[in-house]
């Protein structure tokens, strides 16, 4: 069993060395609202929404890379939003993975006849499942002085199992406010949301106590129509968890194309101390999609050569039966 944890500490110390450079992100972390905040869910102007999101970071310098893949749906129904969402993130030789299945319900409420001032309250609730291959990591049992010295997988580990998993239920929730009168020059938006409710159990062993800390996100932004054709969208995002910190900082810009009714992307995203990205993207009627980069900026960049992580977004939205005027909401 101390074996075990050896191994595992090594693990989490290489982690946490790369923690102020990358952990597990979203870069365009907006781009999936329900991963961002549950307030987010259903607030589109469309019958529901779909939304499929790919990350893979720390290439250069990982033998099997970070990989992360959402999938989520969410729809508006009256005042109400309804929504669920998926997430897998894998990494390391051992395969350890974390595995989430989230349910989300928000409403939506105005505190105007134009309901251009609007607050929306949602809640998330769900499953999250971790689990590690210990078979394919190497123990003291395994290092043989051959040949020099070496691990050689072939010999036993000695260790009571070959697999360890986990699973706790998760609740998280979240407010946003926006401003989404069509006509005005500015549309600023906050929002506040808060993970781990539960600050669930988070171990591999049955005996051990290891809360998980209450995560704390604040977000906003405001949208500048600078003529109808062109917008800019600064924003940010700050997080909280424990003693750890993050600041990201972001400006879009939207530029409407007539003839094609495309919406051409781009931006610009700074993760303090971490990250610089850009991303580029088009909109049209029914979709969006988009692409981003990280340059790595931490004090990992001489050995990653500055990589970081690719990551691709698309979003797709149902068919209006009729039109109506367009809320200008943080998402859209």
């Amino acid at each position: 069993m101390k074996k075990i944890k050896h191994s595992i500490i090594t693990i989490g110390l290489f982690c946490s060395c790369v923690l102020n450079a990358q952990d597990f992100h979203l870069s365009m972390y907006d781009a999936g609202p329900l991963f961002l905040n549950p307030a987010l869910t259903g607030l589109v102007d469309a019958p529901w929404r779909v939304h499929a999101q790919y990350r893979n970071q720390w290439k250069a310098v990982a033998f099997k890379p970070y990989n992360t893949a959402l999938l989520s749906f969410d729809m508006p129904y009256k005042n109400w939003g309804f929504g669920a969402q998926i997430i897998e993130m894998r990494a390391g030789i051992g395969n350890y993975n974390v595995f989430q299945a989230m349910f989300s319900a928000a409403y939506d409420v105005a505190f105007d006849k134009e309901k251009s001032h609007q607050l929306s309250m949602g809640l998330q609730v769900g499953f999250t499942q971790k689990s590690v291959n210990i078979n394919r990591l190497t123990f003291d049992d395994q290092y043989t002085t051959a040949g020099g010295g070496a691990f050689n997988t072939s010999l036993p580990n000695n260790e009571p199992s070959d697999d360890r998993s986990f699973g706790m239920f998760q609740a998280n929730a979240g407010l946003l406010y926006f401003y989404a009168k069509e006509s005005s020059k500015l549309d600023p938006f906050i929002g506040y949301s808060v993970f781990n409710l539960t600050q669930p159990n988070e171990s591999f062993y049955n005996d051990a106590k290891n809360k998980l800390p209450i995560r704390h996100y604040i977000h906003g932004g405001v949208r500048i129509n600078v003529t109808e054709k062109l917008f800019f969208l600064p924003k940010a995002l700050i997080m909280m968890q424990h003693n750890d910190r993050e600041q990201t900082y972001s400006l879009d810009v939207d530029y409407y194309l007539d003839k094609q009714s495309i919406f051409l992307l781009g931006g610009f995203t700074y993760r303090n101390k971490d990250a610089a990205i850009i991303f580029l993207g088009i909109r049209k009627t029914q979709y969006i999609a988009k692409v981003s980069y990280d340059i790595n900026t931490s004090t990992l960049k001489n050995v990653s050569r500055n990589r970081g992580a690719f990551e691709v977004s698309f979003t797709y939205m149902g068919k209006k039966k009729k039109p109506e005027v367009i809320r200008n909401c943080p998402r859209l």
